[in-house]
């Protein structure tokens, strides 16, 4: 390699090592090195900002930024408070049931939302259910952050790293649907199991409490009906639109932005109130981590990694499917998944071609998807579901019972959830959902 190359790395290493000590804000140590990366010329502004393999992919930014504007105008209506208590009443009070519910809503919702929302969203709830009911919170809480990460796993809008898998990898949202949705539902099965096992001391049914909760109203939870209906009806159709790209071709970043311009164009929401929610400094953490990887693809560190990689399996595609598939799991159980797929994205697309460039090979992306997605659920700061569960447990002092400390600092939430997790300013006021229940979120 080059001496160009050498510092490019150098650059890329520390810049890696600061988001994952969290020594400064991720957003700044992405923008600081996509910076410097400029400065010494290791890429130039044509090749970060206007060239996809190289640079800023805008695919993925703006299908984030379509996505977050539909989510953030559905979260108003109230739909998530309306299932938690509708899933205890389906359940009748009983724990188990009201657990298996509350693990299918939250799988399903994450994969057609996001992991973090859908959490940030149902734990609140979750707290005032197991509290009418007598049940330990924190059971529940950990289900729900694995259930997110699993649900997460199965389509291109699931997870993030999903998004840059599918953008970088040429996947649409079916290729994701065939290759890992059956998957998700048989670790979804497997998972459930778990729980009656790991669980089974905390399922003690209580007669009394079960009739109070079945006395609720659910419906007294939707806050806008007719904006649910709004909601629900685009987030059908932007779906659809996914499904149909074979014969629609439109980008699935087209389709995203088109659902939020509809949603805010044909609702009372205003312009600013569907932009508050948008998460900015995720995307700027995206922008600078794009602009990094492709000033590694630039000096030649990524066709050089890619060759060593070939030269270790020996272009042996099993060996390294599973070479990915563990390795991933395991660094994404110590380090942020995001990165970590931008930086692998350009090396997996190397040893593609390099093992054919057919259909068999594109095994390796799910390698990489399932491995990253799924390897976060091994530890509780890794996966930004699960510290979105430790901000909201640490608020209502449940973060003890969890096994972890409180969030050290905001940085701990990845994707820009940071704030809204440990301030949970948004969290909605259920009182009128469960009368005289007392609220203990926030």
């Amino acid at each position: 390699m080059t001496v160009l190359a050498w510092i490019s790395l150098a650059v890329f290493l520390c810049s890696y090592a600061l988001i994952a000590t969290e020594r400064i804000h991720r957003v700044a140590a992405a923008l600081g090195g996509a910076g410097i990366m400029l400065l010494i010329h290791a890429t130039d502004a044509r090749a970060a900002f206007f060239t996809e393999h190289t640079g800023i992919d805008w695919n993925v930014i703006l299908l984030l930024l379509g996505m977050m504007i539909i989510v953030g105008v559905l979260k108003e209506t109230g739909v998530f408070e309306y299932l938690a208590i509708w899933a205890a009443k389906r359940a009748r009070g009983r724990p188990f049931r009201l657990m298996v519910l509350l693990i299918l809503i939250t799988a399903c919702a994450s994969a057609l939302l996001d992991n973090v929302t859908t959490v940030l969203l149902i734990a609140p709830v979750t707290f005032l259910v197991c509290e009418r009911l007598a049940l330990p919170v924190a059971p529940y809480l950990i289900a729900e952050a694995m259930a997110a990460n699993i649900g997460g796993t199965a389509t291109l809008v699931g997870d993030p790293p999903n998004i840059i898998i599918a953008s970088r990898g040429g996947l649409s949202f079916n290729d994701f649907l065939v290759h890992l949705a059956p998957l998700v539902v048989v670790l979804l099965v497997i998972f459930i199991g778990l729980c009656r096992f790991l669980f089974r001391g905390s399922f003690a049914y209580h007669p009394e409490r079960a009739a109070e909760i079945m006395a609720l109203n659910e419906r007294e939870a939707i806050r806008d009906r007719r904006l649910l209906w709004q909601s629900l009806g685009v987030l059908t159709l932007v779906m659809v639109a996914f499904v149909l790209h074979p014969l629609l071709h439109y980008e699935p970043s087209v389709v995203a932005l088109l659902g939020a311009g509809a949603l805010v164009a044909a609702t009372r929401v205003t312009t600013e109130q569907a932009i508050a929610e948008v998460e900015w400094p995720t995307l700027v953490f995206f922008a600078g981590l794009f602009v990094m990887v492709g000033a590694l693809v630039e000096t030649g560190v990524i066709g050089t990694v890619s060759d060593r990689v070939v030269d270790l399996t020996d272009g042996d595609l099993r060996f390294t499917t599973m070479l990915l598939l563990w390795g991933s799991a395991a660094i994404s159980a110590i380090v942020d998944n995001i990165p970590y797929v931008a930086t692998m994205s350009p090396i997996v697309s190397d040893l593609v071609n390099a093992t054919g460039g057919d259909g068999t090979s594109q095994v390796l992306w799910w390698a990489l998807a399932v491995g990253a997605d799924l390897g976060g659920n091994a530890t509780a700061v890794e996966a930004a579901a699960n510290v979105v569960i430790i901000g909201i447990a640490a608020r209502n002092r449940t973060h003890q019972l969890l096994g972890v400390h409180p969030i050290r600092s905001g940085s701990d939430v990845r994707d820009g959830s940071r704030e809204r997790a440990l301030l949970l300013g948004e969290i909605p006021d259920l009182n009128h959902a469960l009368p005289e229940g007392r609220v203990i979120v926030g």
